[in-house]
């Protein structure tokens, strides 16, 4: 057995070799020059990846100095991607404005659309603020006077209106001051635009030239009701529903769509003068418009005869349907588009993580086999 002395030896010598394998490993660990290259090839990374200095990420990741919101996320996101082995700093800081510009139009679709909005909004984090503005549909000046001047440091844009070249240059010139911009309902024809939420409106009016075609009860000419040509949605609407009667020689259309502008006694002039001159097949409405189509087939008592294809499903179209008046109404569901929109405007900003889905959102299809019995909008 050892003794005292031997024990308190052996003890020592434990000590001292802990501690020397502790200052080895402290040495190791200093910062040294090794390791600052480590980490400034690191922010280099980053910085490439995500488009901006090496000293932008440094103030970012280490949460120092004044950077955008845009910037920020940007970086963040980048930082995730490459699997950055450290904390990251939140991309939220403050509040988040969003604007969203509606054009002035009381037909029920943008009531539903205003409805949506306000359902989205109830269910989003409070740091993230949505201003709704709506704005006169012909006048580009106060449109692009919206979009150049926001009343606040705004993150990101979602707008419906028309397409006009003052339009897309407003809309470019917030793209490159970083502004995310969504369009909804139409596109616009802007290089840089997020994301646009809204259907496959080309593929939504072959939709109506294929019912059409099939249902038309003999050969004979198709009325287009476009709703305003100077909005990208009508255009691809009228453009897809004349693509898909090709394969109907036995209808025809003329050759240019008449503008109604979502006026009710344009339509019924309208189909009034198709049904006296005779041999009406079928119509086609883009917009809206439809208590003057449906006066116009009820004075004529055309029901049955006169396919009738229309946009969005309403508590009036519901009853044309059941009355058999109208046919099929396609609906480009605007809960889908709103929620399509902020999910793809909030992960811009990195406040969504999970990329959303890509693509136009999926529009519905209503006969008289699936309409719903309660009501689309609240009874006022």
């Amino acid at each position: 057995m050892a003794s005292p002395t031997c024990r308190r030896a052996a003890r020592a010598a434990r000590q001292r070799r802990r501690k020397e394998t502790s200052v080895t490993q402290g040495s190791e660990s200093k910062p040294g020059a090794a390791a600052r290259r480590k980490r400034s090839a690191r922010f280099e990374e980053i910085a490439a990846e995500a488009g901006v200095s090496i000293a932008t990420v440094d103030r970012v990741l280490n949460e120092r100095g004044s950077v955008s919101a845009a910037t920020r996320a940007r970086v963040v996101a980048a930082a995730k991607r490459l699997a950055v082995p450290r904390i990251l700093p939140d991309t939220r800081h403050g509040l988040l404005h969003v604007d969203v510009l509606l054009p002035n139009n009381p037909t029920p679709f943008f009531q539903r659309m205003t409805l949506a909005l306000q359902r989205s909004m109830q269910m989003l984090d409070r740091r993230i603020v949505v201003h709704r503005s709506v704005l006169p549909e012909a006048d580009d000046d106060t449109i692009a006077a919206a979009i150049l001047n926001p009343r606040h440091k705004r993150a990101g844009l979602i707008v419906t209106t028309h397409d006009t070249p003052r339009v897309r240059d407003a809309l470019a010139a917030a793209i490159e001051r970083g502004e995310h911009v969504v369009t909804m309902v139409t596109d616009i024809a802007t290089p840089g635009r997020l994301h646009y939420a809204g259907i496959d409106n080309f593929a939504a009016g072959r939709t109506a030239g294929y019912f059409l075609g099939r249902l038309a009860k003999r050969p004979g000419h198709v009325l287009l009701l476009a709703s305003r040509l100077d909005y990208r949605a009508h255009i691809d609407r009228i453009g897809g529903c004349r693509a898909a009667l090709e394969a109907f020689p036995e209808l025809e259309c003329a050759p240019l769509a008449v503008e109604m502008f979502d006026n009710a006694d344009r339509c019924y002039r309208a189909v009034v003068d198709a049904l006296k001159r005779g041999n009406l097949a079928g119509i086609y409405d883009s917009g809206y418009g439809s208590p003057g189509i449906e006066a116009a087939l009820r004075r004529y008592g055309t029901r049955g005869d006169v396919v009738w294809v229309g946009h969005e499903m309403l508590d009036t179209h519901r009853e044309y349907i059941e009355a058999g008046l109208m046919d099929v109404a396609i609906d480009q569901d605007p809960d889908g588009q709103v929620i399509s929109a902020l999910q793809h405007l909030l992960r811009a900003c990195g406040v969504v993580e999970d990329a959303p889905p890509e693509g136009p959102v999926e529009f519905r299809i209503f006969c008289p086999a699936n309409v719903r019995r309660s009501a689309y909008l609240p009874v006022v």
